[in-house]
């Protein structure tokens, strides 16, 4: 069997089609999707991304009382929680104008975004996502997310910033993780888009408090 065209050490067990030669299962997983821009049709990528959605979905498998602890760690840095709420705004306003709109279209809008900004970093497309279809919806959500920039109550110039890389897919990766654990085994659903709801409905009604405290 063939040496592995990366380590040049172990077995070449796998083809890729980005690179156009034979990996080995190490290296094809250290490489995909970080210096390897994997095809969406790559059976090795579809099968570890089964993987990981697996292990994410056991991980959040709680009642949906306690997912919200999915997200605290975001939420107590002031910083993270104003990032992860123009995120998910523009899901709020497509479940709000759309009923046939259900938390597996937001979860696709939400991946369709982390990819976007995954590929971006890189340099090279490969013609599968050249190709691939817009989600509308996802791209909102990337254009709120880089868009958005963080600002402290008192406003200076070197107070407001806008957000890394590492920042966003972080954020992404919860947010992702917290929806799968809301939508629990139906997807079809609504269950994460009416948590959405209520969470901003609280954020708009802490807001006109805030107002009217201000005022007087």
């Amino acid at each position: 069997m063939a040496k592995c065209s990366r380590c040049r050490s172990r077995k070449a067990k796998r083809r890729c089609p980005a690179l156009r030669s034979d990996l080995c299962p190490l290296c094809c997983g250290v490489l995909r999707d970080k210096e390897i821009r994997c095809p969406a049709d790559c059976v090795f990528r579809a099968r570890h991304k089964l993987y990981q959605d697996k292990r994410t979905i056991e991980k959040k498998a709680a009642p949906p009382a306690k997912t919200a602890t999915a997200q605290d760690d975001i939420l107590k840095d002031e910083r993270m929680a104003w990032l992860a709420l123009h995120i998910e705004a523009p899901l709020l306003q497509a479940g709000e104008s759309s009923p046939s709109f259900t938390d597996a279209d937001a979860i696709m809008a939400l991946e369709y975004a982390k990819e976007k900004l995954e590929r971006n970093r890189r340099l090279v497309l490969t013609v599968g996502e050249i190709q691939k279809s817009v989600n509308e919806v996802g791209e909102a959500v990337w254009t709120s997310m880089e868009d958005c920039r963080f600002e402290q109550a008192v406003i200076l110039a070197s107070q407001t910033a806008g957000y890394q890389t590492e920042e966003k897919t972080n954020c992404l990766d919860r947010l992702i993780a917290a929806a799968k654990s809301w939508a629990r085994a139906n997807e079809s659903g609504r269950g994460y888009l009416e948590h959405l709801a209520g969470q901003f409905a609280k954020i708009r009604q802490e807001s006109r408090k805030t107002k009217i405290l201000t005022a007087r």
